[in-house]
């Protein structure tokens, strides 16, 4: 007994110095977190491969390598090394070798092409050397064929003009369709599948491989998403049938197991009326018959997989605050759900042969590491990587908790809070707000990313509030459906709910807050802005202030059109709800100093919706600074431009709601490429 009181003791004393020895999160400790993606367990089960994708500051980016780890967590191993990375492991179907997209050497006209690796290591064999870069890869079950999307090329002419730089377009209808073709893997010759006016937004090989279900579109441009159909055809290409026909964008098609149904989401309710949380789908194979499962479940479906005999389906879902696993029995829809925690399940598959699935879990102290799981018995996930473990081992970390309030019209809405690491029940703390985008999405339980930096807020000794306002998924189809008619209906008043809710509970200084948000969390940052003088500084990225403008200059339409009742080109268009929604219409009122931020390049919300701002409150004698970080489309991937976005809204914060100087965070030494 003495013996086990004295191990006891050691060991909280261990955990004791363990505690005092973890530092706050630097800006760059946080951008260097890596991400696992792609995860995919071995025909025999015995690996798994994954992506591993690292902060490369000598190339200003991330570059993603491919991992194996065996099935027990042991014999971790990087089995790539190009330099300029690999992404897509898939297994041969004897296991023996995988297949990855990879853009190896230097020569800028080097398309992604296949390449070939067996899973003792060894030297990589390029399998392809397409006109266009590949995509989407998929093995035949019999391991002679390997399935592949690619673009048309130019022609011969299109080439000649570009060499003379008679390179004029039209815009919108310079695309080039995308077909899915086969290489044979013995012979190393391609061939393609399909041709046509139309394209292959994304497709899946029944497990027989004799069939295909596909996405098809007019083009590929992201904004004709509501006229993509699912497909079916023979592998061959033969056969092609139109499953749907509805004008609403669906996703995730894929045929039964023994070929007779064909599972897909969309963002519909039953009738496919547009926006909705997005719903799981069964249709009969040949088209005549579609229901929708789960009518009437508040939870949005994400992505799904049939299971070993096709009598259920396994599916990813968004309950708000977090995302689980769950499986429904398609006879009597009865919902299991097989995941249960304060996390956000991530990349996920499954192997059927197996009845096994692997996917990675994101929890506030650990970035997404691996686990593998057994349909067969009890769903009990086991723990395979340990690539995030230092993050709570090396580095203080906030506490993480969901909280509710009433909205102004009474209902209730849920976020979370992030508490500062020297958190003191009693006292207040300065307050950053930050909304989510989409804004048909949900701020959820987990690590989160450098965009945000929470970890480094709350080493500062801020509080972080993110609140799942109206329009958030997750929560039913009337919560999300409060935008439809007017974006700005309750979805800015709930956010101010949920300050006044920490305000009255005695946790945040009012005079001491700040308003954050990109993408939609940008549009919800120009609202308020107009809408209160309550914050003392604010920071928008990417957001929209003028939807009239913001309509037509974006790369997609097909959400904004519900929430305005039109569009704002037709007869008799609702222009007056477009422009009672735009936060220009008040930029009159604005008193908040506010940066903006944008990528020069972003297709989704354009820079000239920032110009459009920043003019605005210029004029308006409003202290404000526009940041346009060259080459970034709507998300910002080069590692300095990520530094300086953090750095620049910790400044602006700092200087305004607490009227301190920040000193500038660096980024680290790197090679000089000139050596």
């Amino acid at each position: 007994m003495e013996i086990l009181k004295k191990y006891i003791f050691s060991i909280i004393i261990m955990s004791f110095m363990i505690a005092q020895n973890k530092v706050p999160m630097s800006i760059v400790d946080l951008i260097n977190v890596s991400s696992i993606g792609s995860p995919r367990l071995s025909p025999n089960g015995n690996f798994i491969l994954y992506t591993l994708s690292e902060a490369n500051w000598d190339e200003n980016k991330r570059i993603s390598h491919i991992w194996r780890v065996d099935k027990d967590g042991k014999n971790k191993l990087q089995m790539t090394q190009g330099e300029n990375g690999e992404s897509s492991p898939s297994w041969s179907p004897d296991g023996d070798s995988f297949a990855f997209i990879s853009k190896r050497g230097s020569d800028d006209e080097e398309k992604n092409q296949i390449y070939l690796i067996s899973n003792h290591g060894g030297e990589a064999t390029k399998l392809t050397n397409h006109h266009t870069s590949v995509s989407n890869i998929q093995w035949s079950p019999d391991g002679k064929n390997i399935y592949f999307l690619a673009s048309d090329p130019k022609t011969e002419e299109e080439k000649k003009k570009d060499d003379m730089k008679d390179d004029v377009y039209a815009f919108d209808e310079n695309y080039k369709h995308r077909h899915l073709w086969k290489v044979v893997v013995e012979e190393q010759n391609v061939i393609k599948i399909t041709n046509g006016d139309f394209s292959i937004i994304n497709y899946k090989l029944s497990r027989d491989g004799k069939k295909i279900a596909y996405h098809r579109g007019p083009n590929p441009l992201y904004g004709y998403a509501k006229m993509q159909e699912v497909w079916a055809m023979n592998s061959d290409g033969t056969g092609m049938i139109q499953i749907t026909d509805n004008n609403v964008p669906e996703s995730g098609a894929k045929f039964s197991p023994d070929n007779s149904k064909i599972l897909f989401t969309s963002f519909s309710d039953e009738n496919f009326e547009f926006y909705f949380n997005d719903n799981l789908f069964v249709s009969s194979s040949d088209g005549a018959n579609t229901e929708l499962l789960l009518k009437n479940m508040p939870h949005e479906v994400n992505s799904a997989e049939w299971s070993k005999n096709g009598k259920s389906i396994i599916f990813h879902a968004n309950t708000g605050v977090r995302t689980e696993l769950f499986q429904v029995t398609i006879s009597n829809q009865k919902l299991n759900q097989l995941t249960k925690g304060d996390h956000s399940i991530g990349s996920w598959s499954f192997q059927p042969k197996l009845n096994q699935m692997v996917f990675k879990i994101n929890s506030p102290t650990n970035s997404g590491d691996l686990y593998l799981a057994n349909l067969n018995n009890k769903f009990f996930p086991k723990k395979i990587t340990d690539h995030f473990d230092y993050l709570n081992q090396k580095y203080l970390l906030p506490k993480q908790e969901a909280i509710s309030w009433q909205g102004e019209d009474g209902i209730t809405i849920e976020g979370l809070i992030y508490y500062p690491l020297n958190y003191k029940k009693g006292e207040k703390y300065p307050l950053v707000v930050q909304t989510h985008g989409g804004p048909a999405s949900s701020d959820k339980f987990g690590f989160g990313s450098w965009s945000r930096y929470v970890q480094i807020l709350t080493a500062r000794d801020w509080m972080v509030f993110k609140p799942n306002y109206r329009g958030s998924t997750g929560y039913g189809d009337d919560f999300l459906r409060d935008m439809v008619g007017s974006y700005f209906n309750q979805s800015h008043l709930d956010v101010m709910t949920g300050v006044d809710y920490l305000v009255e509970k005695g946790m945040v200084d009012e005079d001491q807050m700040v308003k954050m948000g990109w993408s939609a969390g940008g549009h919800m940052t120009n609202k308020i802005i107009t809408f209160t003088d309550r914050f003392k500084a604010a920071s928008s990225g990417a957001g929209a202030v003028n939807w009239i403008s913001m309509y037509g200059q974006s790369d997609v339409r097909v959400y904004r059109t519900p929430w305005f009742g039109g569009t704002p080109w037709e007869k008799n268009a609702p222009i007056d709800v477009y422009w009672n929604n735009s936060p220009l219409k008040d930029i009159y009122k604005v008193k908040t100093p506010t940066i903006i931020l944008v990528g020069k390049n972003d297709p989704r919300v354009p820079m000239p919706q920032s110009v459009e701002l920043y003019r605005a409150l210029k004029s308006n004698n409003i202290p404000t600074h526009l940041y346009v970080a060259p080459r970034e489309p709507h998300g910002w991937r080069e590692l300095h431009h990520e530094l300086f976005k953090v750095n620049i809204e910790l400044d602006w914060f700092e200087k305004h709601a607490l009227n301190k100087d920040y000193k500038w965070e660096l980024a680290p030494k790197t090679k000089d490429k000139k050596d």
